[in-house]
């Protein structure tokens, strides 16, 4: 079961969380000089909607059960971790080369650019993405099939921020090392998919897609899973970042043996069809 005034209500508040949360993002990136802090406060800014709709939940005469707290410690769990890790890898360095992109379009106002741009755009996408959380965190529902999703969603989440936590650690290791400047990085989970991070971003949002399936009416929100997996494996994420790398030396050979988002064994004929 859904109550439609408890999810409008969680609707409104999220969408009013997240304009604060974008504009405060929005004055540090006006202070700092640089548009990449808000990488920063990406995954942050889902853990503070997965709040506001426990706190909403929680308000109601259904309350919350555990459902909706495993709901809320997975989402929090994964924003605070990227969230860090993001922090830790920008500090001292300068603006990301897609935002450079950006700010260069800027015809007008450069600050209002970037807010429409940057701000706006990503502020839509997270209330669209986090739609599974907003909606499935009032939904009240039980018995073996609920259980059933809530265990398979957290081992999927699990998988996720396995693949992410492990290769994010091996890329910042690799990069600390002055010998492998312009090289590429073709070992640990890097071996078997071209980006471990994005291929466990992606579990990690069906798990939390299949843990907050408590009522038939969340699966409407199927609508954020699908933007989040195609700005991952399309635009913004893989072809964004392959663009990029494409002219590195030995980018070409690693993309011929290595799977462009599944993990598979290098060399693979999935490997060199992907």
């Amino acid at each position: 079961m859904i109550s439609p005034g408890t999810v409008l209500l969680t609707l409104l508040l999220s969408a009013v969380a997240i304009l604060v949360v974008f504009l405060a993002t929005f004055g540090w990136a006006l202070a700092a000089g640089k548009q990449a802090v808000v990488d920063i406060v990406w995954g942050p800014g889902f853990a503070v909607v997965a709040l506001v709709a426990y706190l909403v939940a929680a308000g109601t005469d259904a309350g919350v059960g555990g459902r909706p707290t495993v709901l809320l410690v997975l989402v929090v769990a994964w924003g605070l971790r990227l969230g860090g890790h993001i922090f830790a890898r920008s500090r001292g360095a300068g603006e990301d080369p897609r935002y450079e992109a950006i700010m260069a379009e800027a015809t007008g106002d450069p600050r209002l650019h970037a807010f429409r741009k940057v701000y706006l755009t990503q502020a839509v996408v997270m209330w669209v993405v986090s739609l599974p959380v907003q909606v499935g965190m009032s939904a009240t529902g039980g018995g073996a099939l609920v259980a059933t999703l809530v265990g398979l969603g957290v081992l999927l989440w699990l998988v996720g921020f396995v693949f992410e936590t492990v290769g994010d650690a091996q890329l910042t290791r690799f990069k600390a090392d002055p010998a492998n400047k312009g090289t590429v990085m073709d070992s640990g989970l890097w071996r078997y998919t071209r980006h471990p991070n994005y291929f466990g971003d992606v579990c990690v949002w069906w798990g939390i897609f299949l843990v907050s399936l408590a009522s038939p009416w969340v699966l409407v929100t199927v609508v954020g899973l699908l933007l989040m997996t195609r700005l991952l494996t399309k635009t913004t994420g893989k072809e964004l970042m392959e663009k990029h790398l494409s002219t590195r030396e030995g980018y070409a050979e690693y993309v011929e043996r290595t799977s462009g988002f599944l993990p598979l064994p290098p060399g693979s004929r999935g490997a060199r069809s992907s």
